[in-house]
């Protein structure tokens, strides 16, 4: 099959059931046995699938087969036992094969990032640069160019990239157009036709979109859903940058909105008449608890400030106990908390997660953020909401980007399966 960079959809939900073609037999029962393994607590066995399933115990035998032949599954040592008789192996999910690509655009940095079909970063690299005066065209080639040496070292490893999603900071239309994302400057960006201009990365696989465009908040949510341990399913994950964005997971689903443009929290007012926003608002959230806004709050200059040090500067002064970055930072979640306050009252969420450069923020910024939720959410007195910092931190739009293309696969196995065969 050849490769392809092209858009093939953007939506993260399944489609309804009547607009999914009938599957053969055999696609059906290869997905639900996948299933099975991978959300097993322990490595099951043939006989357990069957019992799962309901499935005989020969179309299991027949479907982890092909499962095994795919490099989809590998069978795992037995556990001990005491009983009479053979012990039984396991299956697990295989660590070579097929696997997701996550790319990020952000306002001062580039990341892409391979994921196997076991939820494993297995390549991470990451450009650090302002990307605001730069043409999203010459963003985008190089994000390729990074894209090309983590497939090159994704093949050494026994990895097959098999689907792309790019995570950015804005609002993306269902044709993967980027409509706005103010931060960057970019509006009505073409990012599907623009990537078509370079080589192919990506092994089309049936079934499996080969280049998913969505927010990074959205991405970064998802990530945090299906990390390891497992944490709520229903939450709010806001990503502290340059800008703001929030995802949001009712029930163990992303919640996207209408026209997928949910979580723009960074836009919020928290103060009317305050200051002038790149959106063309004003008093946004952004302007006061963006990265740049305590940067400046706590008197450092962000021309001398490289981005991948600015949080951790701000979290040594503020280890530090100097004044104006515990002042920045107090400010900072105390706006911070007026948003999410809103929020909380609006959705009835009770776990708020702090990611991107909050998570490392989240020693000074928990308490204001608390003290306003405490006097603002209606319930707060008898349903106490949690704050805490991500799992994935920094990474987690990136990595839950990559991580939803190999969920994918193992949705869908067949078309891996058809390609391999």
């Amino acid at each position: 099959m050849p490769a392809v960079w092209h858009c093939q959809g953007v939506s993260l939900t399944h489609a309804p059931a009547g607009a999914v073609r009938q599957g053969s037999l055999r696609e059906l029962n290869l997905a639900l046995v996948l299933g099975r393994i991978a959300a097993a607590h322990r490595p099951p066995s043939r006989a357990d699938l069957a019992t799962a399933t309901g499935l005989t115990r020969a179309t299991v035998s027949a479907v982890v087969e092909d499962l095994l032949a795919g490099r989809l599954v590998s069978e795992s040592d037995p556990a001990p036992r005491s009983g009479a008789g053979r012990p039984a192996r396991g299956l697990v999910l295989a660590d070579q094969g097929p696997a997701g690509l996550g790319l990020e655009v952000n306002v001062d940095y580039l990341t892409v990032c391979v994921v196997d079909l076991t939820g494993q970063v297995r390549h991470r690299t990451v450009h650090r640069a302002d990307l605001r005066p730069v043409a999203p065209a010459d963003a985008l080639a190089k994000l390729v160019e990074m894209a090309g040496a983590a497939r090159d070292d994704a093949a050494g490893q026994g990895l097959t990239l098999v689907g792309a999603a790019l995570a950015v900071p804005g609002l993306v239309d269902d044709t993967g157009v980027v409509r706005l994302a103010p931060n960057l400057g970019w509006r009505d960006v073409p990012v599907p036709a623009l990537l078509a201009e370079h080589p192919p990365l990506i092994e089309q696989v049936p079934g499996i979109p080969a280049l998913v465009v969505d927010n990074e908040a959205n991405f970064a949510a998802l990530g945090e859903l299906h990390s390891r341990p497992p944490g709520p399913s229903s939450f709010l994950h806001i990503s502290g940058e340059v800008g703001i964005g929030a995802g949001i997971v009712l029930d163990g689903a992303l919640f996207r909105g209408v026209r997928g443009w949910s979580g723009e929290i960074g836009h919020l007012p928290v103060h009317p008449e305050g200051r002038p926003c790149r959106c063309g608002g004003q008093g946004c959230l952004e302007q006061y608890a963006g990265q740049e806004a305590i940067v400046a709050a706590a008197g450092l200059a962000q021309a001398e400030l490289p981005a991948d040090t600015a949080t951790a500067r701000l979290a040594e002064l503020a280890e530090a106990g100097d004044a104006d970055a515990l002042r920045a930072l107090h400010d900072a979640g105390t706006a911070l908390g007026v948003a999410v306050a809103s929020v909380v009252n609006l959705l009835d969420l009770d776990t708020v997660v702090l990611g991107g450069g909050y998570a490392a923020l989240a020693p000074w910024l928990c308490p204001p953020l608390l003290a306003e939720i405490a006097g603002r959410v209606l319930t707060a007195a008898w349903s106490p909401v949690t704050v805490r910092p991500s799992t994935l931190g920094a990474e987690a739009a990136a990595v839950g980007a990559a991580g939803s293309v190999a969920r994918r696969i193992v949705a869908q196995p067949a078309g891996w399966l058809a390609r391999s065969a």
